[in-house]
């Protein structure tokens, strides 16, 4: 299986203006493509999309993207332009981890730890970051187990915990990286209280070559979880998801059959590749 992931990050009607301020902040990012519904763009070469749903979810801390910033400059101008309406969760300073590092929510509710990159081991980089928190404290390990054996190339890379007399409980982890198909993640725990968990306001997309792999990632995701409309839904651990074929967006750059696909596509749950086809070719 060859599937691809990304991150989709949900709007209110701001995407484009999101993904501008992404493109001043970081080096080596760029917008590829946008329209009223969604915009596409990268930040150090991995793909983002940017979702205008509307009021309905709003991104939060619980799924973070941790940027690699190649140089000081970087970093500062980073912290600079998405602090601008938005707050500190971690004031930017010097740290054990970083000479310098910080965690900022942007005045979207997209949150970002910012690290500057030590040349001789840390190559520029973005990945997301899972935090476990509230019913989902402790189940980190689980989900990390779960994802790395659903998806093919995976393997865990790193996994730190908590040690007696440090700042949160005992054995769960504080710091991990893992990666699905070749896709970098990390995840953490927090015990503290939180009030914000896992929701739509940040999924990941799937994009899959075939109705197989389709049906697989579904049936996965899908136990312990539940099924929405339109290809998505969330996992046992309450992570959103979007399982998508590849050829829908080759169907909806056609005018002539968008409309008829987005309405066979608005009718479905899990995505049905010969049903989009078969409405595509409708006279």
């Amino acid at each position: 299986m060859q599937s691809s992931i990304y991150p989709c990050i949900w709007f209110d009607n701001k995407a484009e203006e999101a993904v501008k301020l992404y493109c001043e902040a970081f080096s080596d990012a760029s917008m590829e493509t946008c329209s009223p519904l969604l915009c596409r763009f990268r930040i150090k070469g991995k793909p983002f999309m940017a979702l205008n749903g509307g009021p309905v979810y709003r991104p939060n801390p619980s799924i973070s993207f941790f940027v690699i910033c190649s140089s000081e400059e970087e970093i500062n101008r980073a912290w600079e332009k998405l602090i601008e309406g938005g707050h500190s969760l971690m004031q930017l300073d010097s740290y054990p981890w970083s000479d310098k590092y910080g965690w900022v929510q942007d005045r979207y509710g997209v949150s970002w730890q910012l690290s500057l990159g030590k040349e001789e081991d840390e190559k520029p980089d973005v990945f997301p970051s899972l935090m476990f928190v509230g019913e989902q404290n402790g189940n980190a390990e689980r989900a990390i187990n779960f994802y790395t054996s659903l998806f093919p190339n995976s393997s865990i890379g790193l996994i730190s915990r908590y040690e007696k007399g440090e700042h949160d409980t005992e054995g769960h982890i504080k710091y991990s990286q893992y990666f699905l198909n070749g896709y970098r993640m990390c995840a953490m725990e927090s015990s503290f209280n939180h009030d914000f968990s896992f929701d739509a306001g940040v999924s990941f997309v799937i994009t899959c070559e075939t109705q197989e792999e389709i049906d697989f990632y579904w049936l996965n995701l899908t136990e312990g979880g539940t099924e929405e409309d339109c290809g998505w839904c969330r996992d046992a651990f309450g992570v959103s998801w979007q399982v998508v074929p590849s050829v829908l967006n080759t169907l909806m750059k056609d005018p002539a059959t968008a409309a008829r696909v987005t309405g066979a596509f608005m009718k479905m749950k899990k995505f049905d590749i010969a049903e989009l086809e078969r409405a595509a070719a409708q006279a």
